[in-house]
């Protein structure tokens, strides 16, 4: 039997940001540089740090509310940020130099993701109740995948601040985006023909993170949700293949490793917890956040396995993943 994958603290930087830290993404490594991690914060900013130690290169600003995702580009040469000011702002990652500047409606623009061959860059359209697709050449808007309002509702029903979006992720080939809602509904999309296909049922709080299981042809979805559970889908088929559960809070963030064995997940528990698929439990528990786990990610590829937690408590912290 495989042994499981172990998490060691490697490093803290407490007061990483002035206020909570909301988000967290890995910047994959380019030609001249290791990877990045990229950390956006309630205190408008977007922070660039150093991979294993945790050392600030810059301070990014032009946001002038809370930023509350950062996605970084398959290339590892740009990345975006959204904030509360109802903008993303597309960015050099070397340089900071602004590459365009994308504007939406307030209370529109949440969790954001590249696909996999970075063509496109999805962001979760809130209170839109829909999923935004950019185009990363010319930075237009080249579709609004809706979710479908529930049979013999009025326009006028108030069902539709249920489904506001929250989370957004591509599978492994780019053919299906999945989004999260308010309501605990998750929707599949046929990104090729803008499509909706079905909703995945299971959870009854705020879906707030979604990750596919890395394989290409992956048809595995994870979900964290407030109501506490980790869930598993087969997006084809519909069906829940596996609910973990175990954190005495809302389930913030979810994240797979690179090689797909294991997931992260953290928690307004204040825990970072490590999950054994087959065992579905909790493998591990990390105390190191005084308040709640905003966000989990592991650094893509590579060897020397990281995972960053970042939380309320404005601290990130960094794991050694064995």
């Amino acid at each position: 039997m495989a042994k499981s994958m172990k998490l060691a603290g490697l490093k803290s930087v407490e007061n990483a940001h002035d206020e909570s830290v909301w988000t967290a993404t890995w910047v994959p490594a380019t030609g001249s540089r290791p990877p990045l991690l990229l950390t956006g914060s309630l205190d408008e900013t977007v922070k660039v740090w150093r991979a294993d130690e945790l050392d600030l290169v810059r301070t990014n600003t032009g946001h002038c509310l809370g930023v509350v995702s950062v996605a970084a580009h398959p290339s590892g040469v740009i990345a975006a940020s959204a904030a509360l000011d109802s903008f993303v702002r597309v960015f050099d990652v070397d340089t900071n130099a602004t590459i365009a500047t994308l504007e939406s409606p307030p209370s529109e623009v949440w969790q954001m993701q590249f696909d996999p061959k970075g063509t496109t860059l999805a962001v979760a359209g809130g209170g839109s109740a829909s999923v935004k697709l950019w185009d990363t050449a010319t930075w237009r808007l080249v579709a609004t995948l809706s979710i479908p309002r529930p049979e013999g509702s009025k326009p006028s029903d108030k069902s539709g601040s249920k489904k506001f979006v929250l989370s957004v992720a591509w599978s492994p080939d780019g053919r299906r985006l999945a989004c999260g809602s308010m309501d605990g509904t998750i929707s599949v999309f046929d990104v090729a023909r803008a499509k909706f296909l079905h909703h995945l049922e299971g959870h009854y709080m705020p879906v707030r993170s979604l990750v596919f299981s890395p394989e290409h042809d992956s048809r595995k979805l994870y979900s964290a949700s407030d109501d506490g559970h980790v869930h598993i889908h087969d997006v084809e088929g519909k069906a829940i293949i596996g609910a973990m559960s175990g954190h005495t809070g809302w389930v913030l963030s979810v994240d797979v490793s690179p090689d797909g064995e294991a997931i992260a997940t953290g928690s307004s528990d204040k825990t970072v917890r490590l999950w054994d698929f087959k065992m579905r439990a909790a493998i591990q528990v990390m105390s190191n956040h005084t308040d709640q786990v905003w966000a989990v990610a592991f650094r893509p590829g590579g060897r020397g396995g990281r995972l960053a937690s970042v939380s309320d408590d404005k601290s990130i912290s960094l794991y050694h993943c064995s």
